[in-house]
């Protein structure tokens, strides 16, 4: 699989898919630009190397029947000035990601400039993977860099439809996520102990039973151990799992793990070498539901282990918390970190990889 430094990219047009996917309140205001800053390695470079920078990326799901397009919240131009204000440069942002318009400001770029487009689920054809929207993006660029590692497992025109149309690479972060999530399922440091949180256990079965393959204990929380229960879902190895242990806990505390569970799990983490962690332990949106999830966070840190935590809801609590630089790695995907850590092939890599 080709990546950037595969390329001559001085003086030529850049296309990068980024995933700049960040929570934003109604009034454009960013909560948590860390999927922003992660991007800016790739970004650098391509600037150091007198790229002409055009950047593309989707915001929330705006065409949803429950969205409102017209809210500012799913523009990306609060994105633009966070950009200028990261990288100390001016980042022209463009209403619109396709069209004549877009094309003719593109095409008067010099080396070194960057434009950032508008969101591309604005338009319904990205997610139904239109080629002809897929091939006008493609218009935009002489090369294309994927570096939205969150979207990989996605079959979007701006994921696999534009590999089609133009000489095609990762960027640094996609490398850099390969490589740390590899560090988990190839050859890891060993006892690895996985702790699996949230709800949807269907989206969650998979990555419990590839990791469990190699895994000493998979710790589950609350809803998690429940669901498994309840829906009956077979497992490969029922004997790794370990949820919630005491029943009155379990009764007094339904949207956490107790004390008892805690002490245990700690037992585990601090034997561990690897350890990996998606999901919160309990209903982090209200305090007293947290306690799980801080003690199990600064068990993890406090070990000596290779860390890697993932997952949007996990990534914003150690961000609240103030504990996510003291991880090893803290991943951007979220469906697409447990996909790949899943053993699954994705899409995104793919379409590279076939050139």
């Amino acid at each position: 699989m080709k990546t950037l430094r595969d390329f001559n990219v001085k003086n030529k047009r850049i296309l990068v898919r980024s995933d700049f996917n960040v929570p934003l309140e109604e009034n454009g205001n960013i909560l948590d630009d860390f999927r922003i800053r992660q991007s800016l390695s790739t970004i650098k470079y391509l600037i150091k190397k007198g790229a002409k920078i055009i950047l593309i990326s989707h915001l929330g799901r705006p065409l949803e029947k429950s969205s409102n397009p017209k809210f500012q919240k799913y523009s990306l131009k609060p994105i633009a000035l966070r950009l200028e204000k990261l990288l100390k440069r001016k980042v022209r942002f463009l209403n619109d990601c396709i069209g004549k318009k877009v094309e003719n400001e593109v095409k008067e770029m010099r080396s070194g400039e960057l434009i950032l487009l508008e969101n591309l689920r604005l338009y319904k054809e990205e997610e139904e993977c239109d080629l002809k929207f897929a091939k006008n993006l493609a218009k935009l660029g002489q090369i294309f860099i994927n570096d939205a590692f969150g979207v990989c497992h996605r079959l979007h025109a701006s994921v696999t439809g534009i590999p089609k149309f133009l000489p095609s690479g990762v960027g640094f972060l996609i490398e850099k996520e390969l490589k740390n999530l590899d560090k988990i399922i190839k050859n890891p440091k060993l006892p690895l102990i996985a702790v699996i949180g949230g709800t949807k256990v269907e989206t969650k079965a998979g990555v419990i039973n590839k990791i469990s393959e190699f895994a000493d204990f998979i710790l589950v929380g609350h809803l998690i151990f429940k669901e498994l229960n309840e829906k009956k879902i077979l497992l490969k190895h029922p004997q790794k799992i370990i949820g919630p242990i005491n029943k009155k806990e379990i009764k007094s505390i339904p949207y956490d793990i107790g004390t008892k569970t805690i002490s245990l799990f700690k037992e585990k983490i601090e034997k561990a070498k690897t350890i990996f962690w998606s999901g919160p332990l309990g209903k982090i949106e209200e305090e007293k539901f947290q306690k799980g999830s801080k003690e199990i966070a600064r068990a993890i840190v406090e070990s000596k282990a290779f860390s890697v935590a993932g997952g949007g809801e996990t990534v914003e609590f150690l961000n609240k918390i103030k504990i996510t630089k003291k991880f090893d790695y803290i991943s951007t995907g979220g469906g697409a970190m447990l996909s790949y850590l899943s053993g699954n092939k994705l899409p995104g890599l793919e379409a590279i990889d076939k050139q």
